[in-house]
This record gives structure tokens, C-alpha cells and sequence, in this order.
């Protein structure tokens, strides 16, 4: 590494909101910045000379910056005052060497949120940012709800097909998405009955168990490491190799998951399981879309009303969801027509499946797409419609 170098030096970043420190050497015992956390967020180093201006575009995804300025270098002082007057939102830390009073009313005067001593230590980088929590935690929604999509399929009833729905559509739709630059992946959290990764012919080394246990330290690339990749370009966490309980999991270990994949993808699309817990009405309230999947049979439609009901009850009526008739057939002797569903539904439902269960089930045996079993399939055709529909949905071009 050549310090001479400007700030395109090097640079250590991470995909998610970070806290970035602009210094001009590593100076103290930098090693233990590296790679670690502050109140949940990774440090991102990078070694910038003290008079070299930083790029205002450069703090976009920076929950807090910390940059350091010399208190006899008139430069570097005259930098931090114009890179704090170029970002409105996001809060700047000076820190210096030995910083004399002068300079530290100067540095506040001119918008620093704090001025912290050099060599720069954890404790006091948590100490000065604490009181950014509350703010540091609305940037992060606010970027996700720019960048990332969350969808959740919803099962009306176990059986319903909803995991082969789920996990064919999302090979679809990322291998679509990857033309425009963007990846998707597909978390099952049936952590009793999940079986996307069976369904997709992926042998995964690791499970959402891993990204568990990973804690505070999962970040948008351990995540993406533990995953599995499907040839379609789908990213795949499959369901724990050992059953367990539901409330095995809680709201904090889910939610932290489901973030993390949210930076790291553009689309993040949840399998859930057929029971409700509190942790999967919480994803279902963040969500930007649920898909419930019911099959098209009296008792199948029933248990969808109830569902719905259900969500209407906890206050989640608001949350856009679509229904989608499984085993849909185009026969007029079927005993359930679409007209039936609606009525027993109270509301329209825009998507139905074919019954198409050579199709799919030669799929599911051979753990491949519907299209490697059947080029042009009325199943295939029916994902491609909800595919297409989920461009618009999700506020998405391609």
C-alpha cells in the first residue's frame, strides 16, 4: 500500500451502511478497526491523505463518517468544513491529534457532530455515535426501501404448492433481473418443512442455522457466502438440515437476516412457513408484497379466507398481497371454478397456476426448472405472466 497514493488508494467497503473513517495513515492499532462492528454497523477504512478532498458521493451509503483533520494544515480543515456543508444527511465526526480547544469549537461550529481523539478507539467511536442510533436506523429503512424489494410467499394451507410456486418463480424472475443488473435470492425460513433447496437440486454446505449463529457478525458478504447459487443466478439460504421449533427463532434473529439479505440483493423473496408466529407477521408488516398461494379447492379457499381475516385482524390489511390459485383448472367439469373463489375470497384474484402435476413433479424429482422437464408448459406460462406482473409490482424496469 503506497501512502502517498490518493484516496483511491484502497478502500475496505462493505455492501451495507457503514461507518466510513477517512484517515491518513494507520496510525495506532488501526488492525482492530478492521472488520469490526459499531452498534451493529462495519467499519470501512480508508487511507486518504489529510488535505485530499473526499467525494460528497462517496458517504451515499454511510450511516456516520468519521474524517480526520490536522490542526496545522489550514487544507485540511478548510476539507472537512466543505465535504460537512455538502452532506446534509449524513452526520460527520472529526477526529485529530491533540486537538486544540480552538479547533474543536471551530469543527463544531462548521457542523461536526463531534470531535474524538486520535489514535481512534471503539469505545469512544460508540460513545459519539450512540446518540445517532435513532437516526442511523432511518437512513438504513429508508435505503432499503429505495434499493431492495421484500416479497413473502404465504402458504393458505400446507400442500398448497406454494414452495414450488415460490422457488420456480424466483429462478425466473433473478435469472430475468441478472439482464438488468440485478440478483435476487430466495430464504427459506420453514425451518420444519423447507424444501427449496431439495426442490432445486442444490446441495447447500451451509443453512439459515449458519447465518443464526453468525450473529452481529453477518454481514452482506458472510451472507452471501453461505449461500447457494443456482444455475439461474438465484441466490438460495435453504432451511436448516435439522427440524425446529418455530419459536426456535425470534423477531431480532429473522428480521437481522432478512435485512442483511435485503443489502446485499435486490430482491428478496421469503418462503414462510404454514403456521403464523410473531416473527413471520413481522415479516409479512415489512413486506413490499405477499404472494399467498392457496389451491384452488373449497377447503383450500377456506383456509385462505381465514388467512386473511387473520391479517386484517393484526392490522396488516394494508400490506399489498396478491392471491394466487394453485392447480387451476381450465376444465368445465372442475368443481371449483374461479368465480367460486372469488366469492368465497371476498376479492379478485389475479394469478392462477395450471394443474400441471407431471410437469412440476418431474421438476421436483430431478431438482430442475419446469422448463428443462417441458420447454413450453402451462405451469411455465402461468410464472411468466406473475414474473412479468412482479416487474410492475415491485416498481422495477427491465
Amino acid at each position: 500500500m503506497n501512502q502517498q497514493e490518493t484516496a483511491r488508494a484502497w478502500r475496505l467497503q462493505g455492501r451495507e451502511a457503514e461507518v466510513q473513517l477517512y484517515l491518513s495513515a494507520a496510525e495506532g492499532d488501526v488492525g482492530a478497526l478492521i472488520g469490526a462492528r459499531v452498534l451493529g454497523l462495519p467499519l470501512s477504512l480508508n487511507i486518504v491523505p489529510v488535505s485530499d478532498w473526499i467525494d460528497a458521493s462517496d458517504l451515499g451509503r454511510a450511516a456516520v463518517a468519521v474524517v480526520q483533520v490536522d490542526a496545522d494544515s489550514s487544507a485540511s480543515v478548510k476539507r472537512f468544513e466543505r465535504l460537512v456543508a455538502s452532506v446534509s444527511d449524513t452526520p460527520v465526526i472529526a477526529a485529530a491529534f491533540e486537538p486544540p480547544l480552538a479547533l474543536v469549537r471551530s469543527l463544531l461550529r462548521s457542523g461536526a457532530h463531534d470531535v474524538l481523539p486520535l489514535p481512534l478507539s471503539l469505545d469512544d467511536l460508540e460513545t459519539s455515535i450512540a446518540p445517532l442510533a435513532q437516526q442511523v436506523q432511518q437512513k438504513e429503512v429508508q435505503a432499503l426501501a429505495s434499493s431492495s424489494r421484500l416479497v413473502t410467499f404465504c402458504k393458505a394451507r400446507g400442500g398448497s404448492g406454494a414452495t414450488a410456486i415460490a422457488s420456480q418463480l424466483a429462478c425466473r424472475f433473478a435469472a430475468r433481473e441478472a439482464a438488468a443488473g440485478r440478483e435476487a435470492c430466495l430464504l427459506d425460513l420453514d425451518v420444519q418443512f423447507g424444501d427449496v433447496a431439495f426442490q432445486l437440486g442444490l446441495h447447500p454446505k451451509f443453512s439459515l442455522s449458519d447465518a443464526i449463529a453468525a450473529g452481529v457478525r453477518l454481514d452482506g458478504e458472510l451472507l452471501r457466502s453461505i449461500t447457494t447459487r443456482h444455475p439461474s443466478g438465484l441466490s438460495v439460504l435453504s432451511a436448516p438440515e435439522e427440524m425446529l421449533p418455530l419459536e426456535a427463532l425470534n423477531n431480532d434473529q429473522v428480521l437481522g437476516v432478512v435485512e442483511r439479505a435485503q443489502r446485499a440483493y435486490g430482491t428478496v423473496f421469503v418462503d414462510l412457513p404454514a403456521n403464523w408466529t410473531h416473527w413471520s407477521l413481522s415479516l409479512a408488516a415489512r413486506s413490499d408484497l405477499i404472494l399467498m398461494i392457496a389451491d384452488l379447492s373449497v377447503a383450500g379457499l377456506r383456509q385462505a379466507r381465514r388467512q386473511l381475516d387473520l391479517l386484517e385482524e393484526q392490522d396488516l390489511g394494508n400490506v399489498p398481497l396478491e392471491i394466487v390459485l394453485n392447480r387451476y383448472e381450465k376444465s368445465l367439469f372442475g368443481s371449483v371454478k374461479q368465480a367460486d373463489a372469488v366469492k368465497a375470497l371476498g376479492r379478485e384474484s389475479r394469478f392462477t397456476v395450471a394443474n400441471d402435476p407431471a410437469t412440476i413433479t418431474g421438476a421436483i424429482e430431478r431438482g430442475v426448472t419446469v422448463d428443462e422437464i417441458k420447454r413450453r408448459s402451462a405451469f411455465g406460462s402461468d410464472l411468466d405472466r406473475i414474473d412479468k406482473a412482479l416487474v410492475s409490482l415491485l416498481g422495477r424496469e427491465r
